[in-house]
C-alpha cells in the first residue's frame, strides 16, 4: 500500500474533512468531487502540508510527518496554485531539481523536455498553459519517484495537451510498481486512466468504485412517472426528478435492459454518477 488514509479528518470554520482512501501501488486512483468538496484538502493531507485532527495517514509505510528527505524525494508532487517561478528557463529547473533531489535524472528531463517541445532557454512565463503542466509533470517524475499526486495537471488544457500529458502518466506507470493519485475535472480523462475513483462530496467519501465496474455496469434510466411507479428499484441507487419523469443512477443496468425492455438505459460515466451523486435522491 502506497497510501493509506483511515478516518482522518480536519477541522475548519465552514467545512470539515472525514476522509477514508488508499491508493495501492501499480493503480492510478482518481478524486473528484465538486469544488471546495475536500480534494485540495485531502492531497495537502496526504503530503503533511496540513496539520489533522484526527485518524490515521500512512504515505509509504510511514506518517506523513516522519517521513525523512529521503523519503520525500519518492514523491512527485504538482498542485493546481504551484508551478515554477516564470523567470526560470528548463535549464535553471534542471539545476534546482538537482540540488534538491539526488537522484534527479538531468540528462533524461533535458532529453524529454525537448521531445515534448519545452525549448531549454526559453523563460517559462512565454510557454503556453500546456507546456507550463507538462513542464510540472516532467519534473514531478524525474527524480525516481514511487508516488506522484496531482491535483487538476490538465486544467485549462486542450485536447492535445492533456493526452500528452496523460501519455506521460502511463508510461510512468509501466514499471507496475509506483502509484498515482490525481483529481480532474475532465471526466474523460480520468475514465481513460484511472483504474478507480473516490468521490468526494462534502469532506465525505461518498463513493468508491472500479472504473471498469462503472463503465460496464453503471446506467442511467429514463422514465415516465407511470414507468417510474412500477419499477423494481432494488438496483437503483439514486433518483433525479426530471420534466418528463425520473433520472435513475443504477449500478445493474443489464437486469433493467433485460426485465423492461421499452424503457431508455444509457451507459453509466463518471459525470453522470457525480451529478446523480449529488443531485439525485438516494433510494
Amino acid at each position: 500500500m502506497i497510501v493509506q488514509m483511515k478516518d482522518v479528518k480536519k477541522h475548519y470554520k465552514q467545512f470539515e474533512l472525514d476522509c477514508t482512501m488508499e491508493i495501492q501501488s501499480g493503480r492510478i486512483t482518481g478524486l473528484v468531487g465538486q469544488n471546495g468538496a475536500g480534494k485540495t484538502t485531502a492531497f495537502k493531507a496526504v503530503l503533511g502540508l496540513i496539520s489533522t485532527d484526527g485518524g490515521e495517514i500512512t504515505v509509504l509505510g510511514k506518517n506523513p510527518s516522519k517521513l525523512l528527505p529521503s523519503d520525500k524525494t519518492r514523491i512527485g508532487v504538482v498542485l493546481s496554485d504551484g508551478g515554477f517561478n516564470e523567470y526560470l528557463t528548463v535549464k535553471n529547473v534542471a539545476s534546482v531539481m538537482s540540488a534538491f533531489y539526488p537522484d534527479f535524472d538531468k540528462m533524461n528531463f533535458l532529453q524529454r523536455c525537448d521531445r515534448s517541445g519545452l525549448q531549454q532557454d526559453k523563460k517559462i512565463k512565454d510557454y503556453s498553459s500546456g507546456m507550463k503542466a507538462k513542464l510540472k509533470v516532467l519534473a514531478a517524475m524525474s527524480h525516481d519517484t514511487d508516488l506522484l499526486v496531482l491535483d487538476e495537471p490538465t486544467a485549462g488544457l486542450d485536447v492535445v495537451a492533456r493526452d500528452e500529458i496523460l501519455d506521460m502518466l502511463r508510461d510512468y506507470m509501466m514499471d507496475g510498481e509506483r502509484g498515482i493519485l490525481i483529481s480532474s475535472h475532465i471526466a474523460t480523462d480520468l475514465e481513460g486512466i484511472c483504474d478507480d475513483f473516490y468521490m468526494i462530496h462534502e469532506g465525505k467519501i461518498v463513493l468508491h468504485e472500479e472504473t471498469d465496474v462503472l463503465l460496464s455496469e453503471y446506467g442511467v434510466l429514463k422514465v415516465d412517472e407511470e414507468t417510474y411507479a412500477k419499477l423494481d428499484r432494488q438496483y437503483i441507487s439514486q433518483v433525479k426528478k426530471e420534466t418528463f419523469g425520473y433520472r435513475c443512477l443504477t449500478k445493474n443496468k443489464q437486469f433493467y435492459l433485460e426485465n423492461y425492455p421499452g424503457i431508455v438505459v444509457e451507459n453509466g460515466n463518471l459525470d453522470e454518477v457525480i451529478l446523480m451523486t449529488i443531485k439525485g435522491e438516494r433510494i
